[in-house]
């Protein structure tokens, strides 16, 4: 086993002016499961592909370990990729499927049947081993595909967006699967996705890209908790936070009626007068219209255990800039407050509400540069 170290990674694309990955600076620790997330084209595929050496590096090194893998052979890189589509060769078997990469080093027959019979064992596939892909679900097929790479002992995972072709109920199922395996095995894993929830639901740390760059890396706690600006703040959590514009006068800031006092330390670090207050859905009080911002409920979303209200706001004065996780964008959307309740809540849609961010429950960023302010 052994860990993985970018060191300024960069790779451009001919006929593109911005580089896909621009000056990647990242550790990752020896047994670590590390997700790569971000919005589409932010350089995430890259970044992995440039680790398995599919892609060249046009500056900077990559380390596995000790060894600089930089112009080194995908082959000698002792790497397993899992990729999206499976891959899988259709004429062959299950156990056919795991074994190939055995098969082509030589491996005995008897180590290699051994081998082939403790990955099923551990995937739950040792009753399908004589099966076509075929004639498998899709959840079995990418069970196949982490066997195959399991078999080989590598010293690192690659996992490209494995989980995209299986449906809801599936990716949920398979994702808890896969983060349980990696675990077992204590093998170094980078996993690329798209989707937020699941880098927060499997990673020991996150790291977030946008346009190329490393935006933060952290805990999924650490990110929900501290998102170093806006982009994180609005990329991380779902629904998004909730990020209202206000302007500082005095020691604080005012925002539907309840005074935010900012520190010595954040006055300084603002470039201007401007601030984003951010509040997540659950960091609202709820109250009767005229306590605090006064919305309207538009749409109440039950799920059991919590339940959502999409609010326009009625305060013309009140600058809501909405931060969707689908594309990660901040962009003006001044009726748009989300709020996260008790589920089997009594609001109802039409109804009159105010509020009030809670003690605590507030983020605040510059708007200039949309870094988060100390404290």
């Amino acid at each position: 086993m052994a860990g993985v170290s970018f060191r300024g990674a960069t790779r451009y694309y001919a006929g593109v002016e911005r580089p896909a990955v621009d000056g990647l600076d990242l550790e990752v620790a020896d047994g670590e499961f590390l997700v790569l997330v971000g919005p589409s084209g932010c350089g995430k595929s890259t970044t992995l592909r440039m680790l398995a050496g599919l892609e060249g590096v046009d500056d900077g090194q990559i380390h596995i370990g000790d060894r600089d893998v930089t112009d080194m052979a995908p082959k000698n890189r002792d790497i397993a990729m899992v990729f999206q589509n499976y891959a899988l060769y259709p004429h062959m078997t299950v156990a056919e499927n795991i074994g190939f990469h055995l098969k082509i080093k030589k491996v005995p027959k008897a180590e290699r049947e051994k081998a082939v019979a403790d990955a099923a064992k551990v995937l739950d596939l040792e009753q399908y081993l004589d099966r076509k892909p075929a004639k498998l679900s899709g959840g079995q097929r990418q069970r196949v595909a982490m066997g195959r790479a399991i078999v080989r002992r590598p010293q690192v995972f690659c996992m490209d967006e494995p989980l995209s072709n299986l449906d809801a109920k599936l990716r949920v199922q398979t994702r808890t699967q896969i983060a349980s395996l990696q675990r077992k095995l204590g093998v170094t894993t980078i996993y690329v996705t798209h989707d937020q929830v699941e880098a927060m639901t499997m990673g020991d740390r996150v790291a977030v890209l946008k346009d190329g760059i490393l935006q933060q890396c952290d805990t999924p706690v650490g990110l929900f908790a501290r998102p170093v600006n806006l982009f994180v703040a609005g990329f991380i959590g779902s629904p998004a936070m909730n990020l209202i514009k206000t302007t500082v006068s005095g020691e604080g800031a005012e925002v539907g009626g309840t005074y935010l006092p900012l520190t010595p330390e954040q006055r300084s670090a603002l470039t201007s007068d401007r601030v984003v207050v951010g509040v997540r859905p659950e960091g609202w009080t709820v109250g009767s219209p005229g306590e605090g911002i006064n919305v309207l409920v538009e749409v109440v979303e039950e799920l059991g255990s919590d339940q959502y209200l999409y609010c326009s706001v009625q305060d013309a004065d009140e600058q809501i800039v909405s931060a969707a996780p689908e594309s990660a964008e901040q962009r003006e959307a001044p009726h748009a407050v989300t709020v996260r309740t008790e589920g089997m809540a009594a609001w109802q849609r039409g109804e009159k509400l105010g509020l009030t961010p809670r003690p605590g429950a507030v983020h605040l960023f510059d708007e200039a540069t949309g870094d988060r302010l100390p404290g």
